[in-house]
């Protein structure tokens, strides 16, 4: 995190660690107390790591790794983990996400395909739009007969506060082109939901 912190960064994470010592007086906390002297820093560099995808463009890392191939069959990267913001409240969801998509003369390093995840769930968000601005990106870049996403969080707004529902899991999804057939999609779900034997 602390390589992340570029020298540009400073004043920013200065300022944000500023508000944050502010927040914990008006919660009544001594911010100068021992366990709290650095919580406000601390916390400014996890805020600023944890929002770096406002600094980073999906599109150019998928151009990066772009590869002519006559590869057409579905290519699948599942189970990739996730950590996001939730914008509402500020607080995390998490889980896992599951890409498909159908070359049409172009493949992508699989690597990529969690990097995108990253940059846009490295943002206050929604899953709703996380879910649709993974999936316009490589429907856009890559321009594949076909992408697939479903994401599978929980949302810590919904188990430490409001309902307290501790084993919800939200799940989103979104199909372009090849997997709005529904033979299509049907494949796609039943092979993300089967373990390699």
């Amino acid at each position: 995190m602390e390589e992340y912190l570029q020298e540009g960064q400073l004043d920013i994470t200065n300022r944000i660690k500023i508000k944050y010592k502010d927040i914990l007086e008006d919660l009544g906390e001594d911010s100068g107390r021992e366990g709290l002297l650095k919580t406000p820093e601390r916390a400014a560099k996890a805020m600023k790591f944890l929002t770096q995808g406002y600094e980073q463009d999906a599109t150019e890392i998928l151009k990066s790794a772009m590869f002519k191939e006559s590869y057409d069959e579905m290519v699948i990267v599942k189970d990739i983990e996730l950590y996001s913001l939730c914008e509402h409240h500020i607080l995390p969801f998490f889980g896992k996400a599951h890409i498909a998509y159908i070359p049409d003369g172009y493949i992508v390093g699989l690597s990529k395909l969690p990097r995108i995840v990253d940059v846009f769930a490295r943002r206050l968000q929604v899953q709703e739009r996380l879910t649709e601005e993974i999936l316009l990106c490589i429907n856009n870049t890559l321009r594949p007969k076909g992408v697939a996403v479903v994401i599978e969080a929980a949302h810590m707004c919904m188990m430490m506060r409001g309902v307290q529902k501790q084993n919800s899991v939200t799940t989103t999804s979104g199909f372009k082109g090849a997997f709005e057939n529904i033979e299509t999609r049907t494949e796609f779900l039943k092979l993300i939901s089967e373990k390699l034997s």
